[in-house]
């Protein structure tokens, strides 16, 4: 037993061992107490809370201008979208300290808040496209999926229906199709309207491809179609732009993931499930270098899942094209801060983005801005169980090997090995109400095994459709897929005003003698601060592992302090209190005393 602790010890950190602490970033604790209290809501500027709210913009702003010039949108009382950041920042290119005093923006920001509100009501939630990250020059991007009928045709009566109050009761809804809905308005081109804004603002960031992590094809709520996606689009608006499903579980999945202790691996998703219909679709010319037999995805657990579509999505990011990345579930505020986090965190692991911050720094920045800026629900998801916000953090540990650095050009073809003894998931148990989720659009049930994948039952894999390569065999595949868009190439070059500018294009911006410019006075810009950001450096594989569990560290040892870390009734193993109780201290949130956290 001493060996176990000893064990679980160590899997909490370098800090734990070390006895002291993990640094902390200043107003981490506030920012998660603050996080756990209430969901955060761009119109709610007043009072204390909108005083707090206004302390994690404001230090979200000074970390992106460590590294980067970026111009700033305002969504002061949510007219943009009421679950954004009263200040959306777009990242234009990285800063020095020579250059803080030169910014010069080429971002047309009036033209882009044209596209956004003409754009804004294609999307479940007025959820727009909007640029979070930027790497080699491209933009990676969240939203949320797109808008159905019943959304399009009275907003206000989707936000009663899925507002997470005691009116979820209504039901008995005709279930009509969209070309139905269209038919009786009137208005044949409405779909024809809202996304072609939709698509200019997609073209105007430079974004190819769109990653979908539902496991529907359309969301079905009460008999009718509440949300659609590109990959079903009937007319084939999207048949542009490189479309991959690639279904990932719901909020809801993760309570088995809290009732199991944590514990990630042996959970596998329940596929079968009737409203599952989104098979795994990926362009076969994107899985070439990856080395994963994507056939077997329903027999991954969620540890397995959610590693190989982050290398997925790292391998597609770091192409040498220019095209800007989308990445979107339902609603876009639990699977797809997930995986913005991730990437987020990587990329910066390997220091090639965010070059400045120390790791207490890149843990705020994505806590705040990626998850609670984002209308991330935390308060819902504690109340039942749904723990996707610690699982993120949490996960840092499976990531940390070579097989996850874009520096590394030949991936490993096994995954990293797994951790051995105890870790944070076996004492990390929060007492929660034991209830699924009223507000989330996602899945309800799942299914365990707790044998390793290998020794998974059988099932069946006639969905998975990979786009062959060639021109001759994508025209064959397209010539036989006519009616389904979900796999389509990047087919047609946009016009550069449409667009971005690319960052060579930046840089002969900024030489140029004009100073004449297209942009409002109601948008105010930011350029870097005074401290000086070094270039970026390829790290040692070794830094990245320790960059990563500090992050992980810091979270952990914050995490338990704000949101808590309880200990259960008895566990099967009797131990699991002790070894909470020496995490706790090992990271020096209790001395000697032993009351609750």
């Amino acid at each position: 037993m001493a060996g176990a602790r000893a064990a679980a010890a160590a899997s909490a950190g370098p800090s734990a061992s070390s006895g002291s602490p993990p640094p902390q970033e200043p107003g981490l604790v506030e920012l998660l107490e603050e996080f756990s209290r209430t969901q955060y809501r761009a119109k709610d500027g007043s009072g204390t809370s909108g005083s707090r709210v206004s302390r994690f913009e404001k230090r979200c702003l000074e970390l992106f201008g460590r590294d980067y010039c970026f111009s700033v949108i305002p969504n002061v009382n949510g007219e943009l979208c009421s679950h954004y950041p009263r200040q959306i920042v777009i990242l234009e290119y990285v800063s020095s300290e020579k250059e803080k005093d030169m910014f010069q923006s080429t971002v047309q920001v009036s033209r882009l808040q044209d596209l956004i509100n003409r754009s804004k009501m294609a999307r479940c939630r007025g959820r727009f496209v909007c640029p979070v990250i930027l790497f080699k020059g491209k933009h990676i991007c969240r939203s949320a999926t797109l808008a159905g009928w019943g959304e399009l045709y009275g907003r206000s009566g989707y936000n009663y229906l899925f507002s997470g109050g005691a009116d979820d009761t209504s039901a008995g809804v005709e279930d009509v199709t969209e070309e139905d809905c269209a038919l009786r308005s009137g208005d044949m081109h409405l779909f024809d309207k809202v996304r072609g804004s939709d698509i200019k603002l997609l073209r105007y960031l430079s974004v190819r491809y769109i990653c979908d992590l539902m496991v529907e094809n359309k969301k079905v709520k009460f008999g009718m179609n509440v949300t659609s996606s590109e990959k079903v689009d009937k007319a084939q608006r999207y048949a542009d732009f490189t479309l991959l499903s690639i279904p990932y579980p719901g909020c809801e999945f993760f309570k088995e993931y809290k009732d199991r202790d944590y514990m990630a691996e042996g959970l596998i998703f329940n596929w079968k499930q009737d409203y599952v219909d989104a098979p795994l679709s990926i362009p076969d010319f994107l899985t070439h270098s990856l080395q994963i037999d994507w056939s077997q995805y329903q027999s991954w657990d969620l540890v397995q899942q959610t590693q190989n579509y982050l290398k997925l999505l790292l391998s597609i990011v770091n192409s040498d094209d220019d095209g800007g990345l989308l990445v979107h579930c339902i609603s876009g505020w639990d699977r797809t801060p997930l995986f913005i986090s991730l990437l987020r965190l990587s990329l910066w692991a390997d220091g090639l983005i965010h070059t400045s911050l120390k790791p207490a720094e890149i843990l705020y920045l994505t806590v705040a801005y990626d998850w609670f800026l984002f209308g991330h629900m935390l308060v819902d998801r504690l109340s039942k169980g749904e723990e996707i916000f610690f699982f993120c953090f949490n996960f840092l540990k499976h990531i940390t090997s070579e097989d996850f650095s874009v520096l590394k050009t030949q991936r490993r073809k096994s995954l990293p090995a797994r951790d051995a003894g105890f870790s944070v998931e076996d004492i990390c148990m929060l007492r929660r109400r034991d209830r699924g989720s009223t507000t989330s659009l996602g899945s309800d049930f799942s299914l365990v095994m707790e044998s390793s994948p290998g020794a998974v039952g059988s099932f069946t894999y006639e969905a998975v459709e990979l786009v062959p390569g060639g021109a001759q065999a994508q025209a064959a595949w397209r010539k036989s897929h006519s009616s389904s868009p979900q796999s389509m190439l990047w087919n047609r070059s946009q016009p550069l005003e449409e667009r971005l500018p690319s960052y060579q294009g930046l840089m002969e911006a900024k030489s140029s003698s004009s100073s004449s410019s297209n942009h409002s006075d109601n948008f105010f810009r930011m350029g870097s601060s005074p401290l000086e950001v070094p270039k970026p450096r390829p790290l040692a594989l070794s830094d990245r592992k320790t960059r990563l569990q500090e992050v992980r560290s810091a979270f952990l040892a914050a995490y338990s302090s704000t949101v808590g870390l309880r200990a259960a009734a008895p566990s099967p193993s009797g131990a699991i209190g002790g070894l909470l109780e020496q995490f706790a201290r090992g990271v020096g949130l209790r001395g000697t005393s032993t009351s609750a956290l």
